[in-house]
């Protein structure tokens, strides 16, 4: 890789990288004082108008015809709606790094999806190494729920959040390989997603928890707008630099950097207790997903 290049896509891969480890922390703060479902309509509300206005600042037309904002609208649920509702209800039950190194494995179900509707091949090694880092993480969760400060039905509850989540994640993933998502804008589908999503949060927020609630603590409003401009608007568009100038097997190297740095973040600021079972689970998480990820790019 020349000079050149390399300078493209270095900084771009730092702050994706650091952005993207710090936000599980972060939701972690917006847990508590405002119900789950009304913080992530607040994140994606401001994120979508922010999404908006960069789309048209980048010379992007917003207007993506009727097929385009019911793919959009379908995204955003999939995506900007159960996902992270999972995510933040997980975090309820796991600390923030665990549930990260479970998000790691996103590429695992990418790959079965992709398989199952574009019958695009899985090789043997990509197998091998997602069966290691699943073991990996089994550890990890048995030493959660060894470890647990809460009930332990409640850790196997944030698991299963954890895991609901990813299929959702997953599933918005592999909805950006169809056929109408290369024929439009991702700027502005993204922009409609997270604005759809956030309709669908208020109404469902709504519904379940009654009507908004806001904290005005000034680290609550820095948390929200952290996640819907840097965590959001910023990191998507650097990650499709990413991918065009890296290819997409090497651009998912964050995700064996993320959740490292997610767990040192979490054992700082969560007083995260690490064990022999802990320490040999993300040894073999990371080296799971790093062996699975190399095979994808090859």
């Amino acid at each position: 890789m020349g000079e050149g290049k390399r300078g493209g896509v270095l900084l771009p891969f730092i702050l994706v990288t650091l952005i993207w480890s710090s936000t599980w922390i972060v939701i972690r703060d917006q847990i508590g004082s405002v119900p789950a479902s009304w913080s992530v309509c607040y994140r994606f509300l401001l994120a979508g108008v922010a999404m908006a206005i960069f789309a048209r600042f980048r010379g992007v037309s917003l207007r993506i015809g009727g097929a385009g904002l019911l793919f959009a609208g379908l995204l955003g649920v999939a995506q900007f709606v159960l996902n992270f509702n999972f995510v933040y209800r997980a975090e309820h039950y796991l600390t923030s790094g665990v549930v990260a190194v479970v998000y790691a494995m996103l590429l695992i179900p990418n790959s079965i999806l992709a398989f199952l509707i574009f019958r695009q091949p899985v090789s043997r090694a990509f197998i091998g190494g997602s069966a290691v880092a699943v073991a990996g993480i089994i550890l990890m969760l048995l030493h959660e729920y060894h470890a647990a400060t809460v009930r332990p039905d409640m850790v196997l509850l944030g698991a299963a959040f954890s895991f609901a989540g990813l299929m959702s994640a997953s599933a918005a993933n592999v909805m950006q390989g169809m056929e109408i998502a290369r024929r439009l804008p991702m700027v502005a589908v993204l922009a409609w997603a997270m604005l759809i999503g956030a309709a669908v949060d208020a109404l469902f927020a709504w519904a379940t928890v009654g009507p908004p609630t806001f904290d005005l603590r000034a680290g609550y409003i820095a948390g929200v707008a952290w996640l819907g401009l840097a965590g959001s608007v910023v990191t998507f568009p650097l990650y499709f630099t990413l991918i065009q100038r890296m290819g997409a097997g090497r651009a998912a190297y964050t995700s064996v950097l993320i959740p490292v740095i997610a767990m040192l973040i979490s054992t700082l600021v969560e007083g995260y207790r690490w064990s022999a079972l802990a320490i040999i689970g993300a040894l073999l998480a990371i080296a799971g997903m790093a062996i699975a990820l190399r095979s994808k790019a090859a």
